[in-house]
């Protein structure tokens, strides 16, 4: 199996070729029923993990679980696992008592009310699917449980209903960004595999691809200059996603050198330090000290 990130920027799709690595699961005889950690120092955003199997093998389904959008940002298991329909059970209630009919517990919290949501949805397909689990790293220790049970015996318990078991074993693929440290048992669950910033040449090559008006020269200067700027103590280390939109940026400021306008260049960096903190660790001095490096 390969997994490789797509990083989106705007209505520009780069997937980085580095992050490629392949995994015999069948020969381990684990093709299905594996959860993967996937984690990066950059935020991989929805949708970009891509999977795909050797000798042209396809999943049928890929069940998607991204961070709720709520006030509180924070996932649930109604969001996440389950979660009762409770406007058909009030309409049915209320057709039973219009008819005198005797309705039990039973009848209400049944699979004919019961709304599936990801992971429930994942264990009760007829053939495996893959289920993409996004930002894992800001779980709750609650949902992290619901997880665990998954992981360890494809199964997920509802208090109302009982436990229902998998009938197909999903492979699960966790990202994280490394926001707090992952549960051991999480881990001890998962196998790992952490996608680093690409290389200079690669990063370059991504360059080239997405912002062709962009000339060598420049694009090797902007790749050198980002890859210094990361060793920087910064507290947001700009990702491929940043490289690309200040490329962009300095193209339609029509600058092609950053040993040109030094006031202009440095007032572009609001595209790649997305922090008070960081912007004022780059003070104009240490902007002409890493552009002189990257020249």
């Amino acid at each position: 199996m390969s997994i490789y990130t797509e990083l989106k920027v705007g209505d520009r799709v780069v997937k980085n070729p580095m992050t490629m690595i392949p995994n015999e699961f069948s020969l381990w005889g684990r093709g299905e029923g594996v959860g993967i950690v996937v984690e990066s120092p950059f935020p991989m955003e929805y949708g970009s993990v891509d999977v795909r199997w050797p000798e042209g093998r396809c999943f049928e389904s890929v069940i998607g679980l991204k961070k709720y959008d709520g006030p509180h940002n924070e996932w649930t298991a109604a969001h996440a696992i389950y979660e009762w329909n409770y406007q058909r059970q009030i309409l049915t209630i209320a057709k039973a008592q219009g008819t005198g009919a005797e309705l039990k517990n039973t009848e209400l919290f049944s699979e004919e009310f019961l709304l599936k949501r990801p992971l429930l949805e994942a264990i009760t397909q007829e053939n495996s699917p893959i289920l993409l689990i996004d930002e894992i790293d800001r779980a709750d220790e609650e949902f992290e449980a619901y997880l665990l049970e998954l992981l360890a015996d494809y199964q997920i318990t509802i208090p109302e209903l009982g436990t229902i078991r998998a009938s197909s074993k999903p492979i699960a693929i966790l990202t994280s960004n490394g926001t707090r440290e992952l549960s051991d048992a999480l881990r001890r669950r998962c196998l790992f595999h952490y996608i680093d910033y690409p290389d200079s040449a690669t990063e370059l090559q991504i360059i080239q691809a997405q912002v062709p008006e962009c000339s060598i020269k420049l694009a090797s200067d902007i790749v050198s200059f980002i890859k210094n700027l990361r060793r920087e103590d910064l507290k947001k280390t700009p990702g491929v996603a940043e490289t690309l939109d200040w490329t962009a940026a300095l193209i339609g400021l029509g600058i092609d050198d950053l040993g040109g306008d030094v006031d202009a260049i440095h007032q572009t960096l609001l595209c790649v330090l997305k922090t008070k903190e960081d912007r004022d660790a780059i003070p104009r001095a240490v902007f002409e000290r890493l552009a002189s490096k990257a020249a």
